[in-house]
Order: structure tokens, then C-alpha cells, then sequence
């Protein structure tokens, strides 16, 4: 934990190297309208000791030992020692932005490793190094898409993660002339793209595989539909463990892949940092946000790593620019990079394989115990249930016993009262289940 005191005077003098005469006077230029008006509702300050104590209190009651089931977006993982032990070296945890490429070879050659396996892992050939996470990785997919084709309507699948839709929306609300079609879900849990019909001349559509009912969606059958109407496909993923078990996005027809990359060994962390994959076609190249690291030779033959493409507005001229994303989330992709690369291919199939034998096991047991499936459709990692009733009793129950045991659907899905989504991983063992499944049985039989 580290503090950075400023007294009075240090606060005067660096206000009068600025020619400020207060505090306020530095955001003269956000609007009024777009401020705290009062000071945000902080308890009171504690002494580092007392701070750390209750860090720790709420590490343990947000997590510890609790068995959680809940995807949706966010999974535990296990993190191999190699991976914070290398990815916390000095050289690289320090490390500023890579513009300089005599200071910054390390880290450029990081982000390029980094580029290249998540180009393998997606089957398409660029891959970029500068998303906050999942959801703004699918906004941008959808202005680039905007871009590339010169038009504007959008079709989004309603079984993409529900706060990716709404990240979604949010960026394309100042943009009066998009149209936006949410494509229904069919019955067995894939997404229905007939609607895209309806939609004069989509620039993209947006299907999320496997969707947040942990259905894999027909890639290829979405790419074919979108491609007849003259758009692109963007084709992302919550959970990037499943591409190690279904065709990549490119191999299905994608244009463009984005997704969450969380579980390639950065933890939950109360939701973040995240990591946002994004990767394209070649053609797309100038089009895609955020930096490019490229490999070249030196004036002495050597090989050597720079920044090939950068098209922040901080870097070229505003109206050239295609994205104001400022911050490269470097590290977390260096982190990534270090988890891929430590996993290997094989590694990385078994993990999957045991990803999707750990949900399957559970989905057969709840089954038995009385759920009945909402899908007869592959899923991976995460999977739908209808619950019998006095399911929320139990639910409930539960978590006296530290078990989070799913997420109901009724909160994103009205259409899906009465369902659960469920999650599991490898951190998940066959005790853990076991045990899970048990209490389930013995609540439901009071």
C-alpha cells in the first residue's frame, strides 16, 4: 500500500505552476451539469492498519472460501505460480506505455506474443492490444464494422451478455441515425437470425457464442445470414476457455472477434481489471482501435519490436482517428500472454476439457434432482435450467452454507421465470459438486 502526501502548500505551489487559483479551476471545462455536487458518501478515514483490516473483511465475506456457481461473465480460474511471478517482474509491472522502442523492447514484444496467440486462438489475423474489457471490446467491434461497410443499423442478438448490450448503447446514444434490432432467442437457445431481414442494410450483427445461456450459437449460419445482407459478423465470448474446445470465430466466417479475457490468469478481483480481446481480418487493419505492435529489423539485422499502428486521436490527427481508447490495458494483456504461453496448446485443450466435463457433471446431477433443461443445445462451462419448485428456499439455504448455486435469469429475462444459469470451472472439484448436490436434493425433499 503506498501514499502520496500533499500538503497545503505543495497543493498552492503545483496550482500556481498551472496558473490555477483553486482546485476547481481544473475542471472549468467538464460541464456543471456533469458534476458531483457534493462530496461522494466515503466512511470516515481509517490508519493503514485499521485499512488493511478491512480489506481483509471484505476479501473474506466477498469471497474466501465460498464455492460460487454463478457465471454470467465473470469466472474463477485457476492462476499458475508462473504467472504472477513473471508477469510481476519490475520490468514489466513498471513499464510506461511502450512509445519509445530503444526504452521498451520487453514490453513490445510482449504485446506482440500476446497479439499473436490471441490471432491463433481466434482464427483471424490482427489482434490489438488496447481494450478495457469485454463489453467496450464490442462497442468498438460495432463502430469499426460502422466504419468499414459506411453503414449504420445494427442487429444485436438478445443473447449476448445483457451489460454488454447496454455498454452498447450507451455508446451509440449520441448517434440519433443507428438503428438498433435485438434478435430474439429461438427455442433451443440460439439466436434467431431470420429477423435480420428486417433490417435495411445492417453494417453488423452482434452473436455472442456461447451466449449468456452458455449455448454455442451457429457461427457459421449468423456469418452466412450477415454476409447476404452485405454486413459483417462480430462474434464474441464471455468465457475465451471455449475456444479451445469449438471452431475459432474466423474459422466460422466472423469478421470480427471481441470478448472478455479475464480468465486467462488475472482472477476476479471484485470485478476487475478486465481484459477486452478484439482481433479482425487483415483488410481491417487500419480500422482497428487501439495499437499494433509489429516486428522489423534494426539497421544492424536484428530483430527488433515496435508500434506499427496506433490510431488514437493521441497519436494521429483528430478527424484521422478511429477510437479515444487511452489506456492499452498492457499489463493485463501481458498477463494473458504469460498464461497462454505457460498453458500451451495442449495445456490449454485440457483445461477446456475439464471446463466442460466439470458443468456437464453438475448439469446431469441437478437434472436428477428435478431441474429440467430450457435447451437441448451444447453449452460450455455454463448452462440453463428451469428449477423445480422451492428452488429459491434452497437458494437460499445455500448460502448460509457458503454456496452461491446460480443466477435467476428472471432478472435479465422475464420470458425465463423461473430459470437459473449456472457456472463451473476447474476450481470446482468433484467433492465440491458432490456436496452441492446433496444439500440441493436434501432442501428440496423438505
Amino acid at each position: 500500500m503506498r501514499y502520496f502526501p500533499h500538503t497545503e502548500e505543495d497543493v498552492r505551489e503545483m496550482l500556481d505552476a498551472v496558473g490555477a487559483a483553486s482546485n476547481d479551476d481544473l475542471f472549468a471545462a467538464v460541464p456543471s451539469s456533469s458534476r458531483f455536487d457534493a462530496p461522494p458518501a466515503l466512511p470516515d478515514p481509517l490508519d493503514e492498519w485499521d485499512l488493511r483490516r478491512r480489506f481483509d473483511e471484505l476479501a473474506s465475506a466477498g469471497g474466501g472460501d465460498w464455492q460460487v456457481y454463478l457465471g454470467a461473465g465473470s469466472q474463477a480460474h485457476h492462476v499458475p505460480a508462473v504467472v504472477p511471478a513473471l508477469a510481476g517482474r519490475s520490468e514489466f509491472l513498471t513499464a510506461y506505455t511502450p512509445y519509445q522502442p530503444e526504452m521498451s523492447q520487453g514490453t513490445l514484444q510482449a504485446i506482440f506474443e500476446y497479439q499473436t496467440l490471441v490471432s491463433r486462438l481466434t482464427g483471424l489475423a490482427v489482434a490489438n492490444a488496447s481494450m478495457y474489457d469485454g463489453s467496450t471490446a464490442m462497442a468498438e467491434s460495432v463502430l469499426m464494422a460502422q466504419r468499414v461497410t459506411k453503414r449504420r443499423a445494427v442487429a444485436v442478438s438478445r443473447l449476448v451478455h445483457p451489460h454488454y448490450r447496454e455498454v452498447l448503447k450507451t455508446y451509440l446514444a449520441p448517434a440519433e441515425d443507428v438503428d438498433i434490432l435485438e434478435l430474439p432467442a429461438l427455442p433451443d437457445g440460439r439466436t434467431d437470425v431470420s429477423g435480420l431481414a428486417g433490417l435495411d442494410k445492417p453494417a453488423v450483427l452482434v452473436v455472442q457464442s456461447p451466449n449468456f445461456l452458455g449455448v454455442v450459437e451457429d457461427l457459421a449460419a449468423a456469418a452466412g445470414a450477415v454476409h447476404a445482407a452485405g454486413g459483417l459478423l462480430a462474434a464474441g465470448f464471455t468465457e475465451p476457455f471455449a475456444l479451445g474446445l469449438v471452431k475459432s470465430p474466423g474459422r466460422c466466417g466472423a469478421d470480427i472477434a471481441f470478448g472478455e479475457g479475464q480468465g486467462f490468469g488475472l482472477g476476479q478481483s471484485f470485478g476487475g481489471p478486465g481484459l477486452g480481446i478484439m482481433a479482425a481480418k487483415a483488410e481491417f487493419m487500419r480500422q482497428i482501435p487501439g495499437r499494433l505492435v509489429g516486428e522489423t529489423v534494426d539497421n544492424r539485422g536484428q530483430r527488433g519490436y515496435v508500434l506499427t499502428l496506433s490510431t488514437r486521436e493521441q497519436h494521429i490527427r483528430r478527424g484521422k482517428a478511429v477510437s479515444n481508447i487511452c489506456s492499452n490495458a498492457g499489463h493485463a494483456a501481458l498477463t494473458a500472454a504469460v498464461y497462454m504461453a505457460a498453458a500451451g496448446g495442449s495445456g490449454f485443450r485440457r483445461i477446456t476439457q475439464v471446463n466442460r466435463d466439470v458443468a456437464e457433471y453438475l448439469k446431469a446431477g441437478l437434472l436428477a434432482a428435478g431441474f429440467t433443461a430450457l435447451t437441448d443445445a451444447p453449452t460450455f462451462n455454463e448452462f440453463a435450467l428451469r428449477a423445480p419448485a422451492g428452488f429459491d428456499r434452497v437458494y437460499e439455504g445455500l448460502k448460509r452454507d457458503r454456496i452461491l448455486a446460480g443466477l435467476p435469469l428472471s432478472r435479465y429475462y422475464p420470458e425465463y421465470d423461473g430459470a437459473w444459469l449456472f457456472g463451473v470451472t476447474e476450481v470446482s472439484n468433484k467433492a465440491d459438486l458432490d456436496r452441492l448436490l446433496e444439500l440441493v436434493r436434501k432442501g428440496l425433499a423438505c
